[in-house]
């Protein structure tokens, strides 16, 4: 699937995989150097803009490597982009470490996973079909 891609700002990389077979995401990363202090979040740009097609959306997931040793994770994740937005990629990130972390600018800073996503209708009715589960929420399983 090719994806077209518009480059913002000079400092700005083609999203690519870190591997070529077999990862799922690539790779976004910052155009802004900044500091993140602890519990701190900041919106991060990427300086790219890209054209996801119809019947797919963007998943952006933080890179487990800095939420490992770091504590660096998303604040929205996954976030979305739909396939009709046109506007800047920008990372919601969120410092839950215990201390300041930098980023600058070419650091690869969370994942961009293209999905297959379907468009639902939905329909008002007065009772629900019966399923196993029924409407056991949060802990109901017991385990």
């Amino acid at each position: 699937m090719r994806i077209p891609i518009k480059i913002l700002d000079p400092a700005a990389s083609v999203p690519s995989h870190a591997y070529d077979d077999g990862d799922a995401g690539v790779d976004l990363t910052s155009v802004e150097e900044m500091t993140l202090g602890t519990g701190e979040r900041a919106m991060v740009p990427t300086g790219i803009a890209i054209a996801i097609p119809k019947g797919y959306g963007g998943f952006v997931q933080p890179r487990s490597g800095l939420a490992a040793k770091h504590g660096i994770t998303l604040t929205n994740s996954p976030g979305l982009i739909d396939s009709n937005y046109r506007g800047e990629i920008k990372v919601i990130l969120h410092n839950t470490g215990h201390a300041d972390f930098d980023i600058k600018v070419g650091d690869r800073i969370a994942q961009l996973v293209i999905m297959p996503v379907e468009h639902a209708d939905f329909e008002a009715v007065d009772e629900l079909p019966d399923s196993g589960r029924g409407d056991g929420g949060f802990g109901s399983s017991g385990k």
